[in-house]
């Protein structure tokens, strides 16, 4: 697997588009677990890319660990260790691809959706709802992010339309997907995915991800706020896009 040139280019990759996410792009690393099984399992795939995206939580929590909104983690978080808990009980049962399916859905309709109203001007944008809704998008983040490390549109779908500065947005991200990672820890090794040659692979592919994190962080803070959230929405609908083009049986 290591010597595939296919592999190879798929981890690269995956790994720059999880980097530029974890540096404020956030929508695309729901990509790397896709694209990375087009060369492997998606499972292996998930379990490489893991240890990488906790090292890459380094990165994005220290750089904007300024900007941050407290009260959207401690509303989330809880629900995400739910979802992440799910996630682990559930991975017999429901297929990656079923999730994957479900997810770009979602993620398609209401990138579409927030295009269509931030272009016509004339739908008011909801604040996202209670806080029990919010609960609810934290067990969905972690559930999804869990199977497939695809928790960044259920996020997206509670946070975005409150509009927070653009670099609050990417920070309260960076902290809720640190916590969320580091409590995937326990369901991956438990599942036996953590084995040699999958954290060798994770080791060689880190001086990518750190590289491609930074150029992200630099990216995003010199994209103004409207387009920030402009390309926020674009992004949902080329990953909702690619998300159900990959669980098309």
């Amino acid at each position: 697997m290591p010597h595939d040139p296919a592999f190879i280019v798929a981890a690269c990759v995956a790994v720059t588009l999880v980097g530029l996410a974890k540096g404020g792009f956030a929508g695309l690393g729901a990509l790397g677990t896709p694209i990375m099984a087009l060369a492997i399992s998606p499972v292996a795939a998930a379990a490489i890319l893991l240890p990488i995206l906790i090292v890459q939580d380094i990165v994005s929590v220290w750089c904007f660990r300024a900007h941050w909104n407290r009260r959207i983690v401690l509303v989330m978080l809880p629900g995400a260790l739910v979802g992440v808990a799910l996630g682990w009980a559930m991975a017999a049962l429901v297929s990656e691809r079923a999730v994957m399916a479900a997810v770009g859905a979602v993620t398609l309709l209401f990138g579409l959706s927030r295009l269509w109203i931030e272009r016509r001007g004339r739908i008011p944008i909801p604040a996202g709802g209670p806080e029990w809704v919010g609960g609810l998008f934290g067990v969905a983040t972690g559930f999804a992010s869990q199977i497939a490390h695809a928790g960044s549109p259920p996020f997206q779908m509670w946070v975005a339309p409150k509009r927070l500065p653009h670099l609050e947005y990417v920070g309260t991200s960076a902290i809720v997907f640190a916590l969320v990672n580091w409590a995937k820890v326990p369901a991956y090794a438990a599942l036996g995915q953590f084995t040699r040659e999958n954290l060798t692979i994770a080791a060689a592919l880190l001086p990518v991800a750190l590289l491609s994190t930074f150029a992200g962080v630099w990216l995003v803070r010199r994209v103004s706020g409207p387009l920030f959230y402009t390309l926020l929405y674009v992004l949902m609908v080329a990953l909702g896009s690619k998300l159900l083009w990959d669980a098309w049986p």
